[in-house]
């Protein structure tokens, strides 16, 4: 499930193949029939996310300040002053591991998706996704019955939970959060983003995007074209 992720990820960016619609085809059948989620879904808000990253109610993926986690220093200093307080912000360090990394993609993702697709009429991405749930239940059913296939398929989502955040925080969270101050398209990304060493390890766990910046900078460049 984490390798069709990053997989999906590559087709999303029309990375690889060279007419547009061809992405568009196979990001589909990935994201919907390997994955069960809506390609409308994820492109909603994984372009607002390319357009200003890092920045406060205009990035989607840093919308959990300051719910749970108090982002960045210009944010976190505003909190305080503020007085806002819905977390023990100063133990923040000890409880994203329990919060953030195994309760996005099970607890939240796995409803959302179905939410977004209803609410915005994208049939046909609610198709690839049943197909999805089709094709599991009819695979694991007869070994596991109904109540191990449900175990089986949240302990995958548990799992892939904890990769998927593990990654996409890692090359983002460190850098600088904010509101959107307008700044030039170049600089947004690059105050954004940054690196993890490259090793073979690594380029396999994060589906290259330990080259965060560079993918930033070239978003539909192929992903084993980074470390040039």
């Amino acid at each position: 499930q984490a390798q069709a992720g990053w997989l999906q990820h590559d087709f999303g960016h029309l990375s690889v193949f060279s007419k547009s619609r061809w992405n568009h085809w196979v990001h589909k059948f990935v994201i919907g029939h390997l994955k069960g989620a809506p390609a409308s879904w994820w492109n909603h808000l994984h372009f607002q996310h390319h357009a200003k990253p890092n920045c406060f109610r205009k990035d989607p993926d840093v919308n959990m300040h300051p719910l749970f986690f108090a982002l960045g220093k210009t944010l976190s200093v505003e909190l305080g002053v503020q007085k806002k307080k819905f977390m023990p912000y100063n133990h923040q360090h000890k409880y994203f591991f329990i919060i953030g990394p195994p309760a996005l993609v099970p607890l939240y993702f796995q409803w959302y998706i179905f939410y977004f697709a209803v609410q915005r009429k994208q049939w046909v991405d609610l198709a690839w996704m049943l197909s999805f749930y089709i094709r599991f239940f009819l695979t694991y059913l007869p070994f596991l019955g109904l109540k191990g296939t449900l175990g089986l398929h949240l302990l995958v989502r548990f799992i892939e939970s904890n990769w998927f955040v593990w990654v996409t925080q890692m090359n983002h969270i460190p850098m600088h959060i904010d509101y959107d101050k307008n700044v030039d398209w170049f600089s947004t990304q690059l105050q954004a983003t940054c690196n993890v060493h490259q090793s073979l390890f690594n380029d396999w766990f994060s589906g290259h995007l330990n080259f965060q910046i560079e993918h930033h900078l070239f978003p539909t460049m192929p992903r084993h074209s980074y470390w040039k």
